[in-house]
């Protein structure tokens, strides 16, 4: 008899939810603000910000 790995699933459905917010308080473009762009940067601080907090969370 074969055994599976225990299979934990994870409702992420908060996640859209906490994002949207993120969005409304303008986290993102007054993070941005306050740092200024970095020569080269792909992607904001304030973007990386965002995606460290849904991160977090999920």
């Amino acid at each position: 008899m074969e055994t599976t790995p225990n299979l934990q699933v994870y409702d992420l459905g908060h996640l859209g939810l906490v994002a949207s917010i993120v969005d409304q308080i303008g986290l993102v473009q007054t993070v941005d603000r306050f740092v200024g762009p970095r020569p080269g940067e792909k992607v904001s601080t304030g973007m990386a910000l965002k995606a460290a907090i849904l991160n977090a969370l999920g």
